[in-house]
Order: structure tokens, then sequence, then C-alpha cells
């Protein structure tokens, strides 16, 4: 064996810069190639690249498309200028697909899958271990037939393949002669194939690269050009500078005399115009038009060309369609049918529609040009008239197939009824696919008599027929489109909803386990308001890639069902099990430009139910909804009690909505006000507003029912504003009954909510000085750094506002936002609180998240606080204020001001 391996991926940077060149040349393209990531431009040499992330400028200007295939980021083509060409795209999935997969031996495999040349790639041993499926289709065989079994095996005929195969192995390539087989499985009659084989180093083994070449147009081409040569018509196939080649009986005839033929057979390829058949003038006319033909400037019209003899032939010299770098020298004797008093022919020349005459026993009298454009060849290749229909694609090398893609062969015309009409896939010998509709009929007015004298003679005539074709390609091609863009998500290349629940439709009743699972992004909305709209898509894509390849490994389907909003199907997995996988998938965060974004996911999974398989989607569904009630990050698998919970938690929101489309807030809404106490004088410094829902039906609805909802909807910006509003009132209410001009009153927004679209032109000027109100917000909401977050904070901030932060110290909390945020202060999870005094971790956590808060100029505030030994404690480690029921529950406005007089 070669000791030095060859690179699988080499030649594929080189091809990828020539298509950016053809279809992008202002583009860039990011791409994962092996175990590299190259940048690749229209000019230059490819450089390497860390990793696979858009440059942050990619993202703030441009135009970025991501390249995907089922979910996996192969990509990223991005263009400064003219926007990305959607073919630019198309192209690069299709070859970044083919070479992408995960280790070198998958790499490799890959390849040779995608390759479009039939190709194996056999061990040392000839082990078939990875074929492509041109390969399986041009031997009719299955992966099934060949994967992991030998060449032996497989061809047990073909002894004398093995041993070529062998040599190969053994390190030298070797060309396989041309071979004749007649028995193929899937395959009639007889194929000719030729092969090569070479040895291969790919991924982590070597072996063999086998390549197998379906060569019987070109056998049967030859076949051909002996029956085109057979005819009685004036033909000749002509070489350089006009030798002959081949002549038909019908040229040669025109030699006559014994000794003229005798001649021509000694010098088989003497040039035509030195035939002695010809008129001097005939010669030197034959030789130019001979001359001009090779320059590319055939005449479009028959030449007379004198005989020797006397008379002439018209003549027509031109490049053959089938045979490159040959001429066709073609004598323009015209059937009767194409005669100039035959209306018919005329009549079809002028309608400009894809038509071919056909005489009573189908064989063929015109072709239109239009026809002729269609199927591929020369309008003026009148050697084709007089061919039977069924021998008419044969001779121009076509290969027709039904719309499912099986071979056809033409039924003789007396099978058929007329009119006929039918579809039918015609493959080019460019490789051209081509779909045509096509009809059958009888010429009108053929086949009936002209005068009363000929009724007896010609009552029983056949008439000519009409076949005509219409191209329906670029129809079907977007009906196919059509079809896969039904049922797959644009963006990730995933199935979407409908897909999924055709997939979940063809499980059959024997699948008695599996699971469905439904998830999404925790504050994808935020997230996505934060980070802009396409590193939004950024993290959806590495999301759906997650979910693909965990499919993938379980045999199931991924799907994205909407915006953030994903779905998996595992077969062989329990609820619980396929929900712990997906959590362990997802655990690492996802990266958007140099960012690292840690996000938490909401899950629901649900059993396959063998009687109703797609029923386990919607039941997922709703556990998804359970699990996002239950807080970030939670799996909840379902129970059947849940549909009724889902069912309660539908009306609450109906309920909800009610209150606000009616005006109902003042008879139904109300503020309680939690104070807070200064630990080092007692004074009361301020008070939290907290809201709560009181429902003539429901009774009071604890906010952790109804704010949720409210959040996940457009509600949620309606309650902040009428929140807001009161909150003010209140404060004033309260400064002018107890004279407290310091009072401070704070209320809970998110900032989720504040970047919905019209949030803050309605928010910001109820918050405005002198009577700003304290602003809380979660810790979690602030692992955002981004410019937005830092705008909508120093606009805040800019109204009199103090921005504090909320619940800090729990697992979503972000030391940085305190140097990073205008922050005043912040207030203490009540988790750390509630293990007060006895446990030395939380004293340990307290005190140094005070001192750490001190340090940076920020005033602490312990919520929750039940105990006057947690007041204690937390006085002695320095917390500047607390509140919770050790003072006092949260309080009505008239209560609150009573409190306050009694202090």
């Amino acid at each position: 064996m070669p000791a030095a391996p060859t690179d699988a991926h080499a030649a594929l940077p080189i091809a990828l810069r020539d298509l950016i060149r053809l279809h992008a040349p202002q583009a860039t393209l990011l791409a994962a190639i092996g175990q590299r990531i190259l940048n690749i431009q229209a000019e230059g040499a490819p450089t390497e690249e860390a990793q696979l992330v858009p440059p942050d400028d990619w993202l703030e200007h441009g135009d970025l498309a991501w390249i995907t295939r089922d979910g996996a980021l192969l990509g990223l083509l991005w263009s400064d200028g003219a926007p990305v060409p959607d073919g630019a795209v198309q192209v690069l999935t299709l070859l970044l697909s083919a070479a992408s997969a995960e280790g070198a031996s998958r790499e490799a495999d890959m390849l040779i899958t995608q390759l479009p040349a039939a190709t194996a790639w056999l061990s040392a041993e000839l082990e078939f271990r990875q074929v492509s499926r041109t390969f399986l289709e041009l031997f009719g065989l299955t992966g099934a037939d060949v994967l992991g079994r030998t060449v032996h095996e497989v061809f047990p005929d073909h002894a004398a393949l093995a041993q070529q195969l062998d040599s190969a192995a053994a390190g030298r390539a070797v060309q396989l002669g041309d071979e004749r087989v007649t028995s193929l499985p899937g395959h009639s009659g007889e194929r000719w194939l030729r092969g090569s084989a070479r040895p291969y180093f790919g991924g982590a083994a070597a072996g063999v690269l086998w390549t197998v070449q379906d060569v019987s147009t070109e056998h049967t081409q030859t076949t051909q050009f002996a029956a085109l040569l057979g005819t009685d018509l004036p033909l000749a196939l002509l070489g350089p500078g006009g030798a002959v080649q081949g002549a038909s009986r019908g040229m040669r005839q025109l030699l006559g005399e014994p000794e003229d033929l005798a001649e021509a057979q000694a010098h088989p390829q003497r040039p035509l115009h030195e035939w002695p058949c010809w008129a001097p003038a005939g010669a030197r006319l034959l030789q130019d038009l001979i001359q001009s033909a090779e320059a590319g400037r055939p005449s479009p019209v028959p030449s007379e060309i004198a005989l020797a003899r006397g008379g002439q032939l018209p003549l027509l010299v031109r490049r053959s369609d089938t045979v490159p770098g040959l001429l066709l020298a073609e004598g323009a004797a015209r059937p009767a049918a194409l005669s100039e008093d035959n209306g018919a022919a005329r009549l079809l020349h002028l309608s400009g529609a894809a038509t071919l005459l056909l005489d009573p026993q189908g064989r063929v009298q015109l072709i239109s040009e239009p026809a002729a454009r269609l199927l591929g060849f020369d309008p003026h290749n009148i050697a084709l008239t007089g061919l039977p229909l069924p021998r008419l694609h044969q001779q121009l090398g076509i290969k027709l197939h039904t719309p499912q893609g099986d071979p056809l062969t033409v039924p003789p015309l007396s099978a058929l009824t007329l009119p006929h009409n039918g579809e039918v896939l015609a493959v080019l010998p460019g490789g051209v696919t081509r779909h045509l509709e096509i009809s059958l009929s009888a010429l009108p007015g053929s086949g009936q008599p002209t005068g009363s004298s000929a009724v007896s003679s010609v009552r029983n005539a056949a008439p000519e027929l009409l076949l005509s074709l219409r191209d329906v390609t670029t129809l079907r091609r977007a009906q196919a489109k059509l079809r896969h863009d039904a049922s797959h998500d644009g963006l990730t290349g995933l199935l979407n909803r409908s897909g999924l629940r055709a997939a979940l439709g063809q499980v059959t009743a024997a699948q008695t386990s599996g699971m469905v699972a439904c998830l999404d992004i925790d504050g994808f909305g935020g997230l996505n308001a934060a980070l802009s709209r396409t590193a939004g898509d950024l993290l959806l894509i590495q999301v759906a890639a997650r979910l693909n390849d965990l499919a993938e490994l379980e045999g199931g389907q991924a799907a994205r069902l909407a915006d953030d909003t994903f779905a998996v199907y595992l077969p062989q997995l329990g609820a619980a099990v396929g929900g712990q996988k997906l959590q362990a998938a997802l655990r690492e965060p996802l990266r958007t430009g140099k960012r690292l974004v840690p996000v938490t996911f909401s899950l629901g999974a649900a059993p396959l139910l063998a009687a109703a398989p797609e029923q386990a989607l919607a039941d997922a569904e709703v556990a998804l909804q359970h699990a996002r009630r239950q807080g970030r990050g939670q799996l909840t698998v379902f129970e059947p009690d849940m549909r009724a919970e889902e069912a309660q938690t539908f009306e609450l929101e109906d309920q909800l909505r009610a209150v606000l489309d009616r005006g109902l807030q003042h008879e139904q809404f109300s503020l309680l006000y939690q104070p807070a106490v200064s630990l080092k004088d007692g004074r009361v410094l301020g008070a939290e507003a907290l809201l709560r829902w009181t429902h003539p039906e429901l009774g009071n609805v604890s906010p952790a029912r109804f704010l949720p909802l409210a959040q996940r909807s457009d509600l949620i910006t309606s309650i902040g504003e009428w929140v807001v509003r009161e909150a003010v009132q209140g404060r004033s209410q309260l400064r002018d009954a107890t004279g407290q001009r310091d009072w401070r009153t704070s209320v809970n927004l998110s900032l989720e909510e504040l970047r919905r679209e019209g949030a803050i032109e309605r928010l910001l000027p109820l918050i405005t000085r002198p009577s700003a109100l304290d602003i809380e917000v979660s810790a979690s909401s602030l692992l955002d750094h981004s410019e937005e977050t830092l705008g909508l904070l120093d606009a805040l901030r800019a109204r009199g506002a103090r921005l504090i932060v909320d619940d800090f110290g729990d697992g979503a909390s972000s030391l940085t936002a305190l140097t990073q945020f205008p922050l005043y202060g912040v207030k203490l999870h009540p988790t750390l609180t509630t293990r007060l005094p006895g446990d030395q971790k939380s004293l340990k956590l307290v005190q140094g998240t005070v001192s750490l808060a001190h340090s940076l100029g920020l005033t602490v505030t312990a919520v929750g606080v039940e105990t006057y030994a947690q007041l204690d404690v937390l006085r002695d480690l320095g917390c500047d204020a607390a509140q919770g029921y050790a003072l006092t529950p949260p309080l009505s406005a008239g209560d609150l001001v009573t409190w306050v007089r009694g202090r």
C-alpha cells in the first residue's frame, strides 16, 4: 500500500471557490470542511478560522444566509453588497451536505453516498464499506445487499473483476474494460458497464475506490450509426478536412461505376469532395460547405451540388449532434409528406407548437422546430424522417421513463385508443431531464376521400397522426418544491408541524414504544430582541442541529413547529428517558458571534400511543404548557389530568383578557405594598407594589398563576401600564398622608416586557421626574449584556428611576451585570435568607454578596425575612434594608399609611 494517505477533502475548497466565483463573486463563505473551518472567497487562497461563527460585523450589516441541511449548520454565506443569490445557497448546500459529517469515517461515508457517479468504497479485503445511491440503482441492489459483504459474495460470477480489484488494493490503479451485462436486477435488456479502481485513503482507513459508468448509450450510438449509415439516403460522417469516416448505401451508390467504387474503397478516408461522383464545380462547392461547417458556420439550407453524371443533389453539411468532432453530410431528399403542397406540414411549421407529424404507420414525417429544440437536436436533421416513432428516441439517445422514474417502452401505436394523453420523463443525452405532457390524435381531415369517385378506395384509409409535446418541467419542479416546503421548515430544514404529523401518521400499530417531546427556549422573545433577528436565527439553527443529531441517532424525526418551539419523535425511548436525553443534548450553551449564550428549555414529553400516535404530539404540547408554568428549565411528562388543567389555564387567560378589554382593572385588580425598612435606624424607606387579582367567580387568583400567562401573551404590557399608573398615584397619596417626601415605591418590570413593540413608548411617559418609580428587574434578564439592554436601562435611569436587581443570588444571576449596568441596588433571592441564621454556607454567601455590592456602591435589601433572628443576622452582616413578614405582610394603601404612622 502507498504510505501517504490522501486528503478526502483536498479538492473541496477549490470546488467551493469556483462555485462562489460563478454564483456569488462578491460573497464570502465560512464552511466546515472535515475538521477545519475555512474562509473562502472568489479570489485568493482559503484561510482557516477557529470556529463556525459569524463575525460580529456580519450580524450588523450585509446579507447573511445560513447554509443548513436537516438542522445542521454547514456554512455561512455573507455578502456586503448585493443580496446572496438563492441559487448560490442551493448549490453550496448540496456540495457541503455531501461532504459534512461527524468524524473522519463518517466524512468518507457521506462523500461516497452523495457522489453522483456509481461509486463503491471497499476495504483492503474487498468488503463493501459504503456505496453511493447511484451504484445501488445501477446494479438494482439495496444497501443491505452489499454493505458488510465482499465483492465475491455480491458478484459471484465475476471472478476476473475480483482479481482486478485485488490489484487496486495492492496499490495499482486499474481500468476495467467494457463489459456487457444482461442480468442486472431491476433492469431489462443488456447494459454495457465500464469501470476503474484505484487505491483510496479516506477518513479512518484505506481501501479501494471502485467507480462504474453505464456506457450503454455509447454502445447504442455505435449501433445506431451503423443503422444510420445503412439507409438509402445519401449520408456520410466526415472527419477533419472532410475525410469520410463512414458512408451510407445511398451515398456510395452515387459513385455508380465499379472503378469509382473500387477507388473509394481503396481510400476509405478520402475527403468526400474528392470523390469522383462530383462535377468540378460541385466538388469546389462541397469543399466550401465542409470548411464552413468546420468553422462553425454551416449553411442553414441544403446546397445544390452538381453531379458528374448530370443533375444535382441537395446536400447539407453540419456538425453531428451525437458524435463530437464529426460532420454530417446528408442528402436533402424530401419525403412526400413534406412537399410544398402538403398543407398540414406548412401549418405545423407556422404554428410554433412542439409537434411531430406521423404517417398512418407511425413513421415520422415532420418534426417542428419547437419540438426539435425541446428534444435537444438540430431541427434541420431531416435524416430522422421515415423512422418509426419507437426508434426515434433511440436514434436521438433519449431515455424515457414514467413520471415515477420507471423505464418506459413506447407501445405500438395500434394498441392506443385515440386521442391518447399522458406524461413521460425524458432524459436527453446531455443529462437534462424534461417532464413532457404528450397528446396523440388523428390529424383532422386526413384519411378522408377528396372526391366522390374515391369513396370506395379510401373509406377505410388510416389517418395521419399528430403527436404534441408540452414541456411541464418547470411546473413539476415547482410542484415538488411546494410539496417539500409544505412539510419542511425553511430556516432549519427540519420537518414542520404538517410534516411531523404525516410522519407520526406512518407509525404502525406494531410500534408500542416511543415518545414525542415538545420544547421551547425560555425567554426567547427577549433574547431575539436583544441579540438581533439574525443572531436569533443562529440560535435556532444550533438547537435544530442538536435535536436532529439526537433524532438521527435514535432513528426518529425532529421538527420545528413555530418560532422557538420544536418537537422530536424518538421511537425507541420512553417519555422520561427521552426527555432526559433531550435535556442532556441541550445543556451546553449556544453561541452567537463571540458570545456564549446560556439558555434553558421548557420541555414536555408524552408516550407514543399505538392506537393514536398523532395524539402524542398534542399530549406533549399540553405537557410543555405545564412545564412553562413551573419555571425555567423544567421537564414535564404528560399525565391525563394535565389536559383539564390546561383547559382551566385557557379559561383563566380568557378571563384576564376580558378584564383588560372591558376596562375592569379597578374593579378586579388592586395593589398591595410590601414595605422595606432600614436595618440601620428602623426607618421605613419605601414599599414594593404587588399586583393582586380578585375575580368575582374565581376569587383571589395567585400572581404565580396569571402573570406567566400575561407574560407569554400581549397582555403583560397593558397590565404593566396599569400597575405603573396605580403605583405613581399610590405613592403620591402616601407622601401627602405621612409627609415623607422621600418615600420610594418600586414596581417589577421585565426587560422582555419592555422590549415588546410599543411597550417602552407607552411606559416611559409614566416614569418621569420628579415622580419616577424604582424599577426592579430580574437577575436572569441581565444575563444579556447587549447594547440594547444597556440602552433600555439608561433610558429608565434618565427618567429618574432607580434600577434594582431582583432575585439576586439564584442560578441565573450574573456578577458581571453589577458592573455592566447603571444599577442602584440588589435584592437578595428569598432562598438566601430563609436558611439563615443556621446555614453556614448561606451565611457566607450573603456576607460575600453584601461586601461585593457595597464595594460597587450598591445597596442590599433582604427579601422574605420571616423571623427576628434573621433580621439580627442580616443587620450584623451589613445588609441595608429588609422586607418580609417579620416586619409586616403586604398591606393595602390605607393600611400602609396607618402602619407607617404607627412606627
